[in-house]
């Protein structure tokens, strides 16, 4: 039975956490603390937690748990992941993994030691939407890979929210600019060369849009674009290009919500849909899996270090710092 504590009571933590828990026999969430005990029972009663404690350590601490939910901000990702390690509990942990690739090294490093499962919570990678999208790159079907361009733009229209704030690591390629990011690096299995990188800042050190160019070893040259500017668009989608053909994924972010593949070649056009079971119920079980079998995951602290490596490079090329540098 994997019993979890949740830092917090973030907006992410019902979809990403309390649902999946729900569909499954072998997982509950057992206790949470919040920035303050009102919040948290509240939370508490709205999702049948049955334990409330009055600050993080004390969930950390709790005797009964053996895994810990973090989606606390970015800046306590580091902090908090490694006290729940040294505690011996499993950690789930919100993207971005971490501040910078060091901090991601040091937690690396910690997960290592302990030998307990700490996990970089991209759900959509654990979809068969995503897996998909993968097999056909790789069945020559579009021919060689060229070009892979991936675009992720959601407005945020509060000046206050914790993403306009580079103290806790805001910044729109540490919130939503990530994904794309996963994706071009998920798709080749390699680790690029940040060629170039644009940023558009808005509060100090902070960028409401940023776009990169990047080089993969294998020669693939690829694209991305985060925006959360208001009044931009929302766009979620995934190009590649092949020698042969196009691939494109609309929505490889939250399949649930729609998605479509489509593959254009020499052939013709031909489209296909996946299953609409939630990405976090499949990153759930990948979890469970890994804790209770030791079953690989797609997103370990590995493969965090080098997105962070990713995102420090992006911002460095734009000329921004890098979160919590």
């Amino acid at each position: 039975m994997i019993r979890f504590g949740t830092l917090g009571a973030a907006r992410i933590t019902p979809n990403a956490l309390i649902k999946p828990v729900k569909t499954r026999e072998d997982v509950v969430v057992e206790v949470i603390a919040a920035r303050n005990r009102d919040r948290a029972e509240r939370f508490a009663t709205e999702h049948g937690i049955a334990n409330v404690v009055d600050d993080y350590q004390a969930v950390v601490d709790f005797s009964s748990i053996n895994a810990v939910y973090n989606p606390l901000v970015i800046s306590e990702h580091r902090n908090w992941s490694i006290k729940a390690l040294q505690a011996g509990k499993h950690v789930l942990c919100e993207k971005s993994f971490a501040m910078n690739a060091h901090e991601a090294r040091e937690m690396a490093d910690i997960a290592e030691q302990t030998g307990l499962v700490l996990m970089d919570a991209f759900h959509y990678r654990y979809h068969p939407v995503f897996n998909r999208a993968i097999a056909i790159a790789q069945s020559g079907e579009i021919g060689e890979l060229t070009r892979i361009e991936g675009y992720f733009h959601i407005p945020v229209t509060d000046q206050t929210d914790i993403r306009m704030n580079y103290a806790v690591g805001g910044g729109v390629t540490m919130d939503i600019g990530c994904y794309p990011i996963s994706w071009i690096r998920h798709l080749t299995g390699e680790e690029p060369d940040v060629l170039s990188a644009e940023a558009i800042e808005g509060p100090a050190n902070v960028d409401l849009a940023l776009s990169a160019e990047y080089r993969f070893p294998s020669g693939i040259t690829a694209f991305t674009s985060g925006d959360m500017r208001t009044g931009v668009k929302v766009r979620m989608e995934l190009i590649a290009t092949g020698t042969r053909g196009t691939l494109t994924v609309l929505n490889p972010l939250v399949p649930q919500m729609g998605h479509l593949i489509t593959v254009a070649s020499a052939q013709g056009e031909r489209t296909e849909t996946l299953d609409l079971r939630p990405s976090y119920d499949y990153q759930m079980d990948a979890f469970v899996d890994a804790v209770t079998s030791g079953t690989p995951i797609y997103t370990p602290p590995l493969d965090a270090i080098g997105q962070m490596t990713t995102i420090d490079a992006c911002y460095t090329a734009a000329g921004l710092p890098i979160r919590g540098a």
